[in-house]
């Protein structure tokens, strides 16, 4: 009978051992990404609180599929499950959207944008056309296709590498670099209509 408990008390402790190895790997792999995480979830969800449902399943699914990760960036396999998380909260409760796609030569037309004149001290009316300016170009990219927006922010924002985006979104890293390239023309023409 000793035997027989000293024997469930060790596999008690192997698996305390183990769920205490699996939080560790969690806060070595997922915490560290938590705000992209939340950040992507927020731009494809477009809403706060539904943002915060996404990245809270992805972090119970991450738990889940950590034996799984096989190495490689832990950002782009943390993002990648907040993506396929979205996706599903968004099928589950969102109708579906319909995505048009622009021709290549609009994309062609479409001017980089320019820096801003870095020298220049703010001063409160320019703080105020610039959060302005934020405000409008929020509203933009919220404007943008899914797919689109998602690869805008993925690059722009998170900064990502084309080859990451593309793992993160599973297409190819020309699909990555047409749909930025599409992301930006869009968003070029949807600030100048916006324009006073």
């Amino acid at each position: 009978m000793g035997i027989g408990r000293r024997t469930a008390e060790s596999r008690s402790n192997g698996d305390r051992v183990s769920g205490d190895d699996d939080g560790k790997r969690f806060s070595e792999l997922v915490m560290p990404h938590l705000g992209d995480a939340y950040a992507l979830a927020h731009w494809l969800t477009g809403n706060q609180a539904d943002a915060e449902d996404v990245v809270q399943e992805a972090c119970l699914r991450a738990f889940r599929a950590l034996a799984g990760f096989a190495g490689g960036s832990s950002r782009a396999w943390t993002l990648t499950i907040v993506r396929h998380t979205a996706y599903s909260w968004l099928g589950k409760n969102r109708r579906s959207m319909l995505v048009a796609v622009d021709d290549l030569e609009a994309v062609e037309r479409a001017q980089p944008l320019s820096g801003t004149d870095a020298a220049s001290r703010p001063t409160p009316e320019t703080e105020l056309i610039a959060k302005a300016d934020a405000a409008r170009l929020e509203t933009a990219i919220a404007m943008l296709p899914l797919q689109f927006r998602e690869t805008l922010v993925l690059r722009d924002l998170q900064g990502l590498s084309y080859r990451e985006i593309a793992e993160v979104t599973a297409v190819p890293v020309g699909t990555v670099m047409s749909r930025l390239a599409r992301a930006r023309a869009r968003l070029i023409d949807l600030i100048r209509a916006d324009e006073p």
